[in-house]
């Protein structure tokens, strides 16, 4: 099982890793099917299932499909530039992606919300079909958005395309067991080892300058965050806090009588920066999802401003050993919210960011993987209830409590020698169990929940 830190975090844009970034990109592999299909193609039309079809409006689901459909990608979006081209599909009912002739799309009659029909492989479902000249249906496609911007068909669902393909790696861990076990043998770190398996799938130029991007685009956002005000898009009318507390908690610094919890608000300020970002449509990290994207950078943010002896070179160990962990969630579990709720996105992401920080401060394997399961053991069960529809409530202030918890989990394993008695991979497994268990209105589709019993009006 192998997946890069690229994977795990990818540069993209807000509100959903899942309902945006996916239906873009999968929008996107749908334009280069048709480029090489011999087909001669006059049309498009589309159908969004399940979660991406409840929740689609407050994710801008059906804005992302549009967007990729005219051949925008999550990584090199332009926001000004997608108004613009917006405005022309609105007026002249076509798109014009590179490399394909003008196609007929009218958003409005040819992307149809299916609130009825559940598509098998997946809760964020999506149906994408290209018409001839007389509006048959001549190529069509089944996409599966599965969390954190990932996107397969349904023939790469089917034929396990989830897991890894590729060449083999020095350290092919599937399970926090094995991962142990082979940094004991190996006497590596488990970043050592996940820098190895990089190396071995071509990482070894681009890493250092990949990862110094990513913390870029995450600082930058942070820092977005925490100088802008106003109001939320979206129609909840959610204001934005991250600046007004950012600016006491500056005002109160050199003061004698500042309370030592306070350091918690440092904490949420950083992750609510992010993700008050994020459902403005800004551009974030997934980390692993965008829901969840605000949890990483707190926390990295924390250590390096907060903490006595952090390093900016120990930046790179810390995504390194974050993205082991994720690799083991989503391989055994899942990191999407609209397959098992938000246990699997903030949870996840408090995991990651534990087993990071409990690294760079020195932890041994044990000990970070000890950080990683206390994490994700205190986010099980964590429903995904969006109200309206919207990344805002509660998803911007779990993310700050996804981040207190994270260091609360690296200093209880710091504290201890790795011994624990729940092991990691009980805990993903569990996580996983109560995730399929779980009643699907309270995963992601705003059916039930806080997004029912909260007046959104």
């Amino acid at each position: 099982m192998f997946l890069s830190v690229f994977d795990m975090f990818k540069v993209g844009i807000g509100p959903s890793s899942s309902h945006t970034m996916g239906p873009m990109v999968a929008a996107a592999r749908f334009l280069d099917m048709m480029r090489a299909s011999p087909f001669e193609f006059a049309g498009l039309k589309g159908s969004l299932h399940g979660s991406l079809a409840f929740t689609g409006v407050g994710h801008a689901t059906d804005r992302a499909t549009i967007l990729g459909l005219a051949g925008f990608v999550p990584d090199t979006y332009d926001n000004d530039k997608a108004e613009a081209v917006l405005a022309d599909i609105a007026k002249t009912h076509t798109v014009t992606p590179e490399g394909l002739p003008t196609l007929q799309f009218d958003p409005k009659a040819d992307l149809v919300f299916d609130y009825d029909t559940n598509l098998p492989g997946h809760a964020n479902g999506m149906i994408l079909m290209a018409t001839d000249a007389q509006g048959d249906v001549i190529l069509r496609q089944v996409f599966y958005s599965i969390g954190g911007g990932f996107v397969l068909t349904e023939e790469e669902l089917a034929e396990g395309k989830a897991t890894d393909e590729g060449a083999p790696v020095p350290f092919p861990f599937k399970s926090a067991a094995e991962m142990l076990e082979m940094a004991k043998s190996s006497g590596n770190s488990i970043a050592e080892m996940k820098r190895a398996n990089e190396i071995a799938r071509g990482c070894a130029d681009s890493f250092a300058k990949g990862s110094a991007r990513l913390w870029d685009v995450m600082n930058a956002c942070i820092e977005r965050g925490l100088t802008t005000d106003g109001i939320l898009p979206g129609g909840l009318k959610v204001r934005r806090r991250a600046k007004g507390i950012f600016d006491a908690l500056m005002a109160e610094r050199g003061m004698n009588l500042t309370a030592p919890h306070t350091i918690n608000d440092w904490m949420s300020v950083y992750a609510m920066a992010v993700n008050e970002e994020n459902a403005a449509g800004g551009q974030v990290v997934t980390a692993p999802t965008n829901g969840a994207a605000g949890v990483l950078p707190a926390v990295l943010r924390y250590y390096l401003d907060h903490v006595p002896g952090a390093s900016g070179s120990h930046i790179e160990d810390f995504f390194l050993t974050a993205a082991a962990i994720g690799g083991l969630v989503k391989y055994n579990a899942s990191i999407s919210g609209a397959e098992a709720g938000c246990q699997a996105e903030v949870g996840s992401a408090s995991a990651m960011a534990a087993a990071g920080l409990c690294a760079v401060m020195g932890g041994t394997p044990e000990q970070v993987e000890n950080a990683a399961e206390i994490a994700l053991e205190h986010h099980l069960g964590m429903t995904c209830d969006p109200v309206a529809g919207l990344v805002q409530v509660p998803c911007i202030e779990r993310n700050g409590l996804g981040a207190i918890k994270a260091v609360s989990a690296a200093s209880l394993a710091l504290r201890g020698d790795g011994e624990h008695f729940v092991p990691l991979d009980a805990v993903i497994e569990t996580m996983r169990q109560t995730g399929h268990d779980m009643h699907e209105k309270y995963k992601e589709t705003s059916l039930g929940g806080l997004a029912v019993n909260v007046p959104n009006c």
